[in-house]
């Protein structure tokens, strides 16, 4: 009986400790239009995380935000959003709808997501890793409104944290892309 304890907890001592050694690269999401979207494939980049709302006050910011992209994106830069309908019922569309309201409003061309949550208890896993420092290794944070920005570098850290108010052309975004 006292094997069999052991064994057990050895077992759940790596599951655990592999669940926190999972990094930024480990992530698999779906795309608004349901592909899966890999983020292994991001290795090498600077990649900006950000979640996204339609009926926002900051949703004039998706027009920043494909400036961006039109001016940084490639080889070296990503930006990548996330739908979320965390914040007073500001993303309630569907996948299609959000793709429809990017394109037609913003001409959006940088990669959206399907919609997920990026807090509470139906937190995605990756908004998890994002917002917590046992799983990122660098910080914790909290996501406080639609439009905050997660600032990833070439390895898969997390670098920066900004809030929804820094708009996407702002000088720390610039001077992170420049370094």
């Amino acid at each position: 009986m006292r094997i069999l304890v052991s064994i057990t907890v050895l077992l759940l001592s790596a599951i655990v400790a592999n669940s926190q050694d999972k990094n930024f690269y480990d992530f698999k999401v779906k795309n608004i239009d349901g592909s899966e979207f890999e983020f292994s494939n991001l290795k090498g980049k600077k990649v900006m995380i950000v979640n996204t709302a339609s009926k926002c006050g900051f949703t004039p910011q998706y027009e920043g935000l494909q400036e961006l992209y039109e001016k940084y994106g490639g080889d070296g830069f990503i930006i990548i959003g996330f739908p979320a309908n965390n914040f007073r019922n500001q993303e309630p569309g569907s996948d299609a709808e959000i793709r429809d309201f990017c394109t037609r409003n913003f001409g959006v061309a940088f990669p959206m997501m399907s919609k997920i949550s990026v807090k509470g208890e139906d937190i995605h896993p990756l908004y998890k890793w994002l917002t917590k420092k046992e799983l990122n290794g660098v910080s914790d944070s909290e996501v406080k409104w639609n439009f905050q920005k997660y600032l990833i570098d070439e390895n898969g850290k997390l670098v920066m944290v900004l809030a929804p108010r820094v708009k996407p052309m702002s000088d720390d975004i610039l001077n992170w892309l420049a370094g």
